[in-house]
């Protein structure tokens, strides 16, 4: 499913089958999550991606070919992709530890193709092991729902009372390991979409309401989900002194100017890029032991478009993943 210019459909089509370079392996791709930032490489609010490009960066498949000068993956392996392609590994962000800051990094169905399609090349040292109890559909949400929302999680720090802010597929996967890990949850959504609310409950979240009112109670911390600039006032508000607010996208629409008082007592507004690989082990080691349940929408391939509408739409509860095979 190629995306050939920004704010168009995309169109599916037949193209040489990828052969893999040095460090690279071809994936035969079996499932393939739909995420946010897709929607916004298609609607154009992310400016700089390669075109024509094959979008998505949930990819679940097993290894088809190899290129030269890999070691640790076999023809078969069943490995995930996630949004981080490539790190040079010299930067002063990576020397730093910092490699989901690489100056240098490339993107998963952004800069380089990604997993809307049969087949895909992704570097080896990029390829993550996927726990065997999950199948690839119920996988593929987990490697940047998942993962990205882990990385936001873990800047939270270990107050009891979180906020999720917008609850999608990131934060239905948060709340149930925020609740494993003895933490009570607040799902704040649109004032007036009970059956969101009635899906965040279900998962065992204590409260949930409109994120632009009150909190029933003050939070320790917040993550903003949604990408409107409007909930981080919002959120700021609804934390307590030391509080923290985590914004987990990677395009927010404008936030607008609020009084200093929302932000005093300490508290901590702070965003959150990317991921490390060291994020996705630690989250991978984890999800299993919950065990985190993915609540999915499986649909073809060919049906991209009409899941990347229902996304916008805020149609989906849980995850949309596309099935390549």
């Amino acid at each position: 499913m190629l995306l050939e210019r920004a704010t168009t459909p995309l169109r599916l089509t037949e193209l040489p089958t990828p052969e893999p370079g040095p460090g690279e392996v071809r994936l035969d791709v079996a499932a393939c999550a739909v995420c946010r930032t897709d929607l916004h490489v298609v609607d154009g609010e992310l400016t700089e991606p390669k075109l024509p490009l094959i979008v998505g960066h949930q990819i679940v498949g097993r290894v088809g070919a190899i290129g030269s000068g890999v070691d640790g993956l076999h023809v078969g392996d069943r490995v995930g992709v996630p949004w981080l392609a490539y790190v040079d590994g010299t930067c002063e962000q990576c020397r730093a530890g910092r490699e989901n800051l690489c100056v240098n990094a490339r993107f998963t169905g952004y800069t380089v193709d990604g997993g809307y399609a049969e087949q895909t090349v992704a570097r080896a040292d990029a390829c993550l092991r996927i726990p065997e109890r999950y199948s690839d559909v119920e996988a593929a949400p987990l490697l940047c729902a998942g993962l990205i929302g882990y990385r936001a999680y873990r800047f939270t720090g270990d107050g009891p009372r979180l906020g999720l802010y917008g609850f999608g597929d990131a934060a239905h996967i948060l709340t149930q390991v925020a609740r494993h890990q003895g933490r009570r949850v607040f799902a704040f959504t649109r004032a007036n979409d009970a059956e969101t609310q009635r899906f965040a409950l279900s998962l065992g979240a204590e409260w949930a309401g409109d994120a632009l009112g009150p909190s029933p109670e003050p939070l320790d911390a917040a993550i903003i989900f949604a990408p409107v600039g409007e909930l981080v006032p919002a959120a700021l508000r609804a934390v307590g002194p030391g509080g923290i607010v985590v914004c987990a996208g990677i395009h927010m629409s404008d936030i607008p100017s609020f009084p200093y008082a929302v932000l005093w007592q300490e508290r901590v507004l702070r965003s959150v890029a990317n991921l490390t690989r060291n994020d996705a082990t630690e989250f991978l080691r984890i999800a299993p032991q919950v065990p985190v349940r993915t609540a999915i929408e499986v649909l073809p391939l060919a049906a991209a478009n009409d899941a990347l509408a229902s996304l916008r739409a805020g149609r989906v509860h849980g995850a949309a993943v596309l099935a390549a095979r």
